[in-house]
């Protein structure tokens, strides 16, 4: 049977629901690989079959919003006056039936190396690896990850985006932790990101000014090892803790970028792809140079330490197809590489912008904004 509406044409639907129902469902989505407006759509069909369903309770609910089939749409307005209910209630009856009959799936033993452990990295500044990296740690906490945000740019771009003041020159820091120069623990340092649906699962450890002499210091340490390992050693107590530590790294290839490169390696036991490094291009030739060189510097870390680290993937970020021939050329290489694989392509839009300017995580600013869609397109593919 042909359906009534064509899948591929789509319109928004705001509704109002609980907040619960909200996480509720995200978290499911994101457990089972399924985008969230096609889960509501299956939600919307079977619900639309079903008979003589419970209420469910939406008071106290804030907006929601989701793509639906534009006919689908319209069919489950006239079904709403027929079973005499509010819309609010027939979106959250569909939600509620498509989570009853897509339960859980069983969780994963626990993994012995803690925290999964992604950086985000690319010598090349300006590529979005502050606003993707953040993006995809509100989407994992999101779907219930307990997720640490890590700033190891010295610019403290990300500490600021989000609204934090960077530790002054002489506090504790991640750096001074690194080479041993700091009293107390690393988790003292860390704050919370509030807001959205990911509050009470994701934290911050915000970047410090004196991350600007780590290189040198690590360049005159005595230890032959302290520069791949130190990063290492500062976060080992803080993964137990932690379902993923996301690391946003400096536009460098220097021994900064060693430490967080042998961080995100496949250690002994740990299953392929579990962490890695995620790579934020732009489609242009400058980002495939700087690609060239972050390559080179992997496969020679990797030669000679015998170390596994996985490309996750990129992410092509920015993009518009409107610039013409440079910017769809190069996105055709991109993916074309085959391996790493493209994860996502992030549209140039306004909301990641705006979400900088008045200093508020963007999947808050803009929950359900396509950036932040992509966002978590991106954290379901590096948590599968």
């Amino acid at each position: 049977m042909t359906a009534p509406y064509d899948p591929s044409d789509r319109e928004k639907v705001v509704a109002k629901l609980p907040a619960e129902l909200r996480k509720e469902l995200k978290v499911r989505a994101a457990e089972l690989g399924k985008d969230i407006q096609d889960a509501v759509t299956e939600g919307v069909e079977a619900w639309r079959r079903a008979k003589s369903l419970a209420a469910v309770d939406t008071s106290g609910g804030t907006s929601f919003a989701t793509y639906l089939p534009a006919g689908l749409y319209g069919e489950l307005k006239k079904d709403c006056t027929a079973r005499k209910i509010s819309y609010n209630q027939g979106i959250a009856q569909s939600i509620r039936v498509w989570l009853d009959s897509h339960p859980s799936p069983r969780p994963k033993p626990p993994r012995v190396t803690g925290a999964r452990r992604i950086i985000f990295g690319n010598q090349k500044g300006g590529v979005g690896k502050t606003s993707v990296s953040a993006g995809v740690a509100q989407a994992l906490a999101e779907s219930g990850h307990r997720t640490l945000l890590i700033d190891f740019d010295p610019q403290g771009h990300l500490t600021k985006q989000l609204g934090y003041e960077l530790l002054g020159i002489d506090d504790a820091s991640l750096a001074k932790h690194m080479l041993s120069e700091a009293k107390g623990e690393l988790s003292e340092l860390l704050v919370p990101i509030k807001g959205g649906d990911f509050e009470e699962h994701l934290w911050l450890l915000p970047a410090c000014k004196d991350s600007f002499l780590l290189d040198a210091k690590l360049a005159t340490s005595r230890s032959v090892r302290i520069k791949e390992t130190a990063l290492e050693k500062a976060l080992e107590g803080l993964e137990q803790d932690f379902d993923y530590i996301l690391v946003d790294c400096p536009p460098s290839l220097g021994y900064s970028m060693d430490t967080a490169l042998y961080y995100c390696r496949t250690r002994d036991g740990e299953e392929e792809n579990t962490s890695g490094i995620v790579i934020p291009v732009l489609a242009e030739d400058s980002s495939a140079d700087a690609y060239d060189m972050l390559f080179d510097q992997i496969q020679d870390l990797s030669e000679d330490m015998e170390l596994d680290i996985a490309m996750l993937g990129f992410v092509v970020n920015m993009y518009d197809s409107r610039k013409g021939y440079v910017a769809t050329s190069s996105l055709d290489e991109w993916q074309n590489i085959g391996e790493p694989p493209v994860l996502a392509i992030v549209p140039e839009l306004k909301d990641q912008r705006e979400a900088v300017r008045v200093k508020q995580p963007l999947l808050v600013h803009a929950p359900y904004g396509e950036q932040s869609e992509v966002m978590r397109t991106i954290a379901r593919r590096i948590s599968a």
